[in-house]
């Protein structure tokens, strides 16, 4: 790794925002909650957030997501007698019934259906033990380290729990999934010949609500997992034993978006400053970034960047070419950084003058 030199550039005001500085809290009814900015990670607000507390038929989103991943959304599924006779909420499967994955999985988010968890299962891992295996391997990698599944539906077991934290991690990793995506933010679907209707009010009670899964048992109290997206900014909210938790996330994403905006300081291929360049002509470069870069950002912080450049920049130099990275700060420490490419070719004075010349001269 090349020694950087820092190159501290003036911002603009476009690159951070400062306002006088004021305190703001949430709170709710839950037991355990959370609220995560998606895009930078950064926790707007969390109450008992690493508490192991039952979490219900949330945990149907890890089901789903490890269904898609594992599963074919095509594949014909032939349903047991013992999905058929699942307690609890249900799709009102029958034994024998064939249906899609797909159809399924509309079942499992928009139904609740604990039916249809176990026919996933049995379909994707082989058996419920072997689903269940891929789930607690998935919670691993998605670094859910206070969790523990037991069954793919969420009722209660001493050996089936997880976090705020934790749900929100996951979350975060399903919304990037677009097909459980697609699925979790559908109010109503006629499929398989079956109408289905979302459980999910928040859908219909908050603009830009994404969806993802409600849950319900009298050990767990009523839990949700929502994710909602405005101005391009996605906020996940997690409360567990909420009794009021369809007003308790409405007031955290009132909360979050109004009072940790996403600042966008960089964007994708445009210059976010220009350097010196030796023995070149032209005698600067603009520096473009290779990625966009944006971070929520609260009433009296600061958000701030600096150039490291690999080194002194001598031509020539080529569009495109990596010369160091862009490194953003709030109230002084570092919240991330992104590559930085020149933004245009720079030819040696010499090469560029003897260029000139030979174009001048009569053919």
């Amino acid at each position: 790794m090349p020694k950087r030199t820092l190159f501290c550039v003036i911002l603009v005001l476009s690159l951070y925002m400062v306002f006088p500085c004021q305190s703001y809290a949430v709170g709710t009814s839950a037991t355990a909650s959370i609220l995560v900015d998606v895009n930078s990670g950064r926790v707007l607000h969390e109450q008992n957030a690493d508490a192991k507390m039952l979490i219900a038929s949330t945990t149907k989103i890890m089901t789903a997501l490890v269904a898609i991943r594992e599963g074919d959304l095509r594949d014909v599924v032939t349903v047991s007698r013992e999905a058929s006779l699942t307690e609890g909420s249900s799709m009102y499967l029958k034994e024998g019934e064939q249906l899609t994955l797909e159809t399924l999985l509309y079942g499992l988010m928009l139904c609740s259906g604990n039916d249809a968890a176990v026919a996933i299962a049995d379909h994707v891992g082989g058996s419920q033990a072997g689903f269940v295996a891929l789930m607690n391997e998935t919670a691993q990698e998605l670094g859910m380290e206070h969790s523990s599944f037991a069954n793919p539906n969420g009722l209660d077991h001493e050996q089936h729990y997880s976090t705020a934290r934790d749900m929100a991690r996951l979350a975060c990793a399903a919304i990037k999934n677009e097909t459980l995506v697609r699925i979790v933010s559908t109010r109503s679907v006629t499929i398989g010949g079956r109408t289905m209707t979302n459980h999910n009010k928040l859908l219909s009670y908050v603009d830009g609500c994404i969806g993802l899964k409600t849950g319900y048992t009298r050990a767990a109290g009523r839990t949700l997992v929502s994710c909602t997206e405005q101005n391009g900014q996605q906020l996940v909210a997690v409360t567990l034993q909420d009794g009021n938790d369809w007003a308790d996330h409405q007031a955290l994403y009132e909360y979050g978006f109004s009072h940790y905006p996403a600042q966008q300081a960089a964007v994708l291929g445009h210059a976010v400053g220009k350097v010196p360049v030796q023995n070149g002509l032209p005698g600067t470069v603009p520096l473009v970034a290779a990625a966009g870069f944006s971070w929520p950002v609260s009433a009296g912080e600061r958000l701030e960047s600096r150039i490291e450049l690999d080194g002194p920049l001598t031509a020539p130099l080529s569009v495109g070419a990596p010369v160091g990275e862009v490194v953003f700060t709030l109230d002084g420490t570092e919240v991330g950084r992104v590559e930085l490419l020149c933004g245009k070719t720079v030819l040696p004075k010499l090469e560029s003058a003897m260029g000139t010349l030979k174009n001048g001269l009569p053919k």
